[in-house]
């Protein structure tokens, strides 16, 4: 009855506002205690979808923007199960429980029937309510710790709507708000959102396009552009800068780096975070080449020679 009384006061209000509510979005994640995604104790909520394909990602199974199967073959004892509950014929035996990614659409049925947790789909559904009912049950951590929610991913900026609708359900609570972003959307989406957010966490990958998009699949021209002016626009930024050596490490792209960030406003510092490669158990669960097997996660000298040169810019840079 709500929205037909709108609909007779003024039908372009309530078409608007019609559009602009998401009652559901898709995550594949809501993480509990973290402290290493904004200041004091958070719980870090993670977007499933994501534009960008860096080739470093730790978390691969965000990318698909549906849901996705995740198959541990260390895991499954070869029951069989998954096979008899396929709809769609997707799985066989054979030394393992293979599985056709051309026709299978994760579904779930083949994960409901697992029991010993060889298979798992990234992605489900949930509302506001239900996002924001297991968030509120961590109150009394934030409020000791100035901590609060974090949304991730993947790319939250992706569901602009169903993080809009989150945000604001937070704002109405009083609590903290972090946005972990790529930065990758047009400027209208961030502009939308960013009175909402307390602190971004800006990933800035490297200067050089050509070499972005060779490693991430996208240009950084309007990641670099939405930086410059969500800084300019006042809102609070850190940035996080992850180092992975033979892609970003080297002198010249630290440099650039440095000093295009020294000569924005509103940047409260910058987080060097070392490479790991500790989710290449997932690119196989996933059916996924990585193809950075050959990388080593760089050592404490290649960490701090590299903040080195980001401090010469005049930045603070912190070393995770």
């Amino acid at each position: 009855m709500h929205i037909v009384y709108h609909l007779y006061i003024d039908f372009n209000v309530c078409w608007s506002y019609i559009t602009t509510m998401a009652e559901t979005g898709l995550i594949f994640d809501i993480k509990k205690y973290s402290i290493n995604d904004g200041p004091g104790i958070r719980t870090t909520v993670f977007f499933q979808g994501c534009p960008l394909a860096c080739q470093w990602c730790h978390n691969p199974e965000s990318q698909s923007r549906t849901p996705v199967l995740m198959y541990r073959v260390n895991r499954c004892v070869l029951c069989g199960e998954c096979v008899g509950v396929c709809e769609h014929h997707s799985i066989s035996i054979n030394g393992f429980a293979a599985t056709d990614r051309t026709t299978c659409e994760a579904c779930g049925a083949c994960a409901d029937a697992c029991y010993n947790g060889a298979r798992e789909i990234s992605g489900y559904r949930v509302s506001v309510e239900q996002v924001m009912s297991d968030v509120l049950r961590d109150t009394p951590f934030y409020e000791g710790s100035g901590g609060g929610v974090t949304f991730s991913g993947g790319e939250p900026l992706l569901q602009h709507r169903f993080l809009l609708d989150l945000l604001r359900a937070c704002r109405e609570r009083d609590l903290h708000t972090v946005v972990d972003t790529s930065g990758f959307a047009t400027w209208e989406v961030m502009d939308s959102l960013r009175k909402y957010v307390d602190l971004f966490l800006f990933d800035l990958k490297m200067m050089d396009d050509d070499r972005h998009i060779l490693y991430t699949g996208v240009s950084n021209k309007l990641i670099l552009k939405n930086l410059t002016q969500l800084a300019e626009s006042g809102s609070v930024v850190y940035i996080r800068i992850p180092l992975i050596p033979g892609i970003n490490d080297d002198e010249e792209n630290l440099r650039q780096t440095g000093e295009f960030i020294r000569r924005l406003p509103n940047i409260i510092g910058v987080e060097l975070m070392g490479y790991h490669d500790l989710a290449a158990a997932k690119y196989e669960a996933l059916g996924m080449d990585y193809l950075l097997k050959k990388i080593k996660a760089p050592d404490k000298y290649h960490l701090f020679s590299s903040a080195h040169i980001l401090e010469q810019a005049g930045l603070q840079v912190k070393i995770s």
